[in-house]
């Protein structure tokens, strides 16, 4: 464990992880073969969701990364990982994920997910990481935030509470059904042997809007649409998520200022999305 930790330290990750770029072709192939291969290599697919016909999303899972969720404080918001399927404009549709490696250090995690890491390259490709510049060591990761004044890891808004566990997962089930918030459910995962579940849920209008962020920081020639859908954490008789100014941060550290403030609206739009989908049978 020390040895593995001293490795880390030594080494710097970047929130994405190209998988493959094809010159041509289109997502629904690009997209099947994906499952496929995902399969295959052990992950299960929990959702998917589709933000428009040029970028597709898949939710995966795997009984390690369930393990890993399992062994720290909010490891829930961990559970799953997102796979994008983009066509640029120019026509190729590139293939990426979310970096395992990356989420175990910045979301603080029982593990650094080196064996997901693995499996995950195995099963789609790894041809190189992506989204940071000069990229983040573990330490670094471990007490991220974009600037003197924005939220950490652990600064997580309070979307809802309840009487129970069991309240509130059927309370967040009942919302997101209903659309409360203009959401959409996309998965769902248990973590094991805890009273924790994490949903994954699209944004479709309103201030939160997903398409507003990607129009606004996904500017870049590699896509970083497994940014979505955002974590919506049970825990415990509590619902929490990361704030919005934290969650995109940490998919575009390398975004400037003038960028952020054109989505100043974007993390307490999404907030009032989640809360809308705990709030709303009580209403």
């Amino acid at each position: 464990r020390e040895r593995e930790r001293k490795r880390a330290m030594a080494t710097t990750f970047k929130p994405f992880v190209l998988a493959s770029v094809a010159d041509s072709g289109d997502v629904a192939s690009a997209v099947a073969a994906a499952k496929q291969k995902l399969q295959a290599g052990g992950f299960f697919l929990v959702g998917e969701h589709s933000m428009d016909d040029g970028s597709h999303i898949l939710a995966v899972t795997s009984d390690a990364l369930k393990a890993c969720a399992a062994k720290s404080d909010l490891g829930g918001f961990g559970a799953a990982l997102r796979v994008g399927v983009t066509r640029t404009a120019e026509g190729a549709v590139q293939t990426s994920y979310t970096n395992p490696r990356w989420m175990a250090h910045i979301y603080r995690m029982g593990s650094s997910l080196e064996d997901v890491a693995a499996a995950m390259a195995t099963a789609l490709g790894a041809q190189e990481e992506f989204g940071c510049k000069k990229g983040l060591d573990a330490k670094a990761l471990s007490k991220y935030h974009y600037q003197i004044g924005m939220p950490y890891f652990s600064d997580v808004d309070k979307v809802g509470k309840f009487a129970s566990y069991d309240e509130a997962v059927r309370t967040v089930e009942a919302g997101l059904k209903a659309g409360a918030g203009h959401t959409r459910l996309v998965y769902r995962v248990d973590v094991p042997g805890k009273e924790e579940t994490v949903f994954g849920v699209a944004i479709l209008d309103g201030d939160g809007c997903d398409k507003k962020v990607q129009a606004n920081c996904d500017s870049g020639t590699l896509k970083h649409t497994a940014h979505f859908p955002y974590e919506l954490l049970v825990s415990g008789a509590q619902a929490v998520a990361f704030d919005g100014k934290f969650r995109i941060a940490q998919s575009w550290p390398d975004t400037s200022m003038a960028t952020f403030m054109k989505i100043s609206f974007c993390p307490g739009g999404i907030a009032k999305s989640l809360k809308a989908v705990c709030d709303h049978a009580r209403q």
